[in-house]
């Protein structure tokens, strides 16, 4: 088994595991309600409540998702309900310091397919030293320095962040310090060390739903992971969307889209994306919830609704109209040189078009235009139909293909093949299946 940290203390060899990024879906929980009193022996005998603005001192998930907010020596477990003391939940958190709260806090997201059963520790900073716990237990061997665990972070930080690789360019976490900011790579165990001063000075900071939330005050920024950048209009209001407050709308008035797909396509990294409308959702990652999000979050350069989406390499195609857009699928979507292209350059077809798919390890897209599905070789130059087959389906509005065969989306429900040939040859449809309103975050 393949270990991510080796310690050595003396003679104690210590071996700390991976985890992966999870959140649960709690954004539509009950509003919060006022705190208890503390107790007499809380180091501040602190009364908050998030809901009148709190500057955050760390932000993480636990390993069932559950997202802890910490703020002296109290935490909050999820979107809402009063806060408690910490040391209820982390006891030796209180036992090994005096500070009073935690510096910074994330949830490892590496998980190693040699070790299952190791992963999703949560790691806290205080001053000096990195405690890991898993399953709220304390590792044996913890607390340690924090340079013998990540070597090259300095102590006393302000935020941390974990970011996968697809998201980072490498499995990494992000550790904050004023406004330097320290990129520890987790297979070399290297540090390289930048400076974002367009960066808001971050108290706290989490990953959620492949997004990156620096928060700052009671306002959070949103930031790419690996430049810092921030594009939008923040700081936003925390109480908008990271708690339910009765005087703070959820969401800025967000409304879910009808249970209708536009599009449905999983990349090479293994990310499922379902388009409805002018927003997207992620399906792979369940234990984050699923939440909506505005197309042009990611594909900046699309605009308004989707026509078909297929994975291709590692590539994803979008198709829109006659114009189809190439995007690489690395750290984050980018438009390759030189598209948007006319479909009919690129694929040898006409748009509209109703839906497009691959299935797993092949190289034909199948492309659905009204009652004709249409096979073109990816390899072939130029590309061109090479067959076209009648389906007795109508009015196709997405269509994906896996492991377990093919589905076809038609309004609010959904139609599943064992492979495209015998979709192409069935006379009659089998049992629709309703789409799922809570996977999808959308309005049946």
């Amino acid at each position: 088994m393949k270990q991510l940290l080796v310690f050595l203390c003396g003679s104690l060899a210590l071996a700390v595991s991976l985890a992966a990024p999870t959140q649960h879906d709690a954004m539509m929980a009950d509003p919060p309600v006022e705190n208890p009193k503390a107790d007499e022996d809380s180091h501040y005998d602190s009364k908050f409540d998030r809901c009148d603005g709190v500057e955050f001192d760390a932000i993480a998930p636990d390993e069932t998702g559950q997202m802890f907010f910490f703020k002296g020596d109290h935490l909050w477990k999820g979107f809402a309900g009063p806060s408690e003391h910490a040391n209820g939940t982390f006891q030796e958190l209180d036992e090994y310091h005096h500070l009073g709260h935690v510096d910074a806090a994330f949830r490892m997201h590496n998980k190693e397919e040699e070790a299952q059963k190791d992963h999703d520790h949560i790691f806290f900073f205080l001053d000096d030293k990195v405690f890991s716990y898993y399953n709220h237990i304390l590792e044996k061997g913890f607390p340690l320095e924090i340079q013998q665990v990540f070597p090259g972070v300095p102590s006393h930080l302000d935020a941390a962040v974990e970011c996968p690789k697809g998201e980072c360019i490498t499995d990494s976490v992000l550790f904050f310090k004023g406004h330097e900011v320290y990129n520890f790579d987790i297979k070399t165990k290297t540090v390289k060390k930048k400076v974002w001063d367009h960066l808001p000075n971050c108290t706290s900071a989490v990953r959620w739903l492949e997004h990156y939330y620096c928060f700052h005050g009671h306002n959070f920024t949103r930031f790419h992971p690996v430049s810092g950048e921030v594009v939008g209009d923040y700081p936003k209001d925390a109480r908008r969307y990271f708690m339910r407050c009765a005087d703070f709308g959820h969401g800025a008035g967000h409304k879910k889209p009808p249970c209708k797909l536009d599009a449905i396509s999983t990349d090479d990294k293994g990310r499922t994306y379902a388009f409805m409308e002018n927003v997207y959702i992620r399906l792979d990652s369940h234990r984050d919830g699923s939440h909506p999000f505005p197309i042009t979050r990611s594909w900046k350069e699309i605009s308004g609704r989707v026509d078909a989406v297929f994975a291709y390499g590692d590539k994803l195609y979008i198709i829109q109209g006659n114009q189809i857009y190439i995007y690489k699928s690395a750290a984050h979507y980018t438009l390759i040189e030189g598209y948007p292209k006319p479909l009919k350059e690129e694929l040898g077809i006409e748009g509209p078009v109703n839906a497009a798919f691959l299935c797993p390890n092949q190289h034909v897209v199948h492309v659905i235009k009204g009652q004709k599905m249409l096979e073109i070789d990816l390899t072939a130059t130029p590309r061109t139909v090479k067959k076209e087959l009648p389906i007795t389906i109508a009015q196709v509005d997405a269509a994906m293909c896996d492991t377990d065969g093919v589905k076809v989306y038609v309004g609010p429900v959904y139609y599943k093949y064992q492979s495209p040939t015998i979709m192409a040859v069935a006379k009659i449809s089998p049992a629709p299946q309703k789409i799922s309103p809570e996977k999808f975050s959308c309005e049946a």
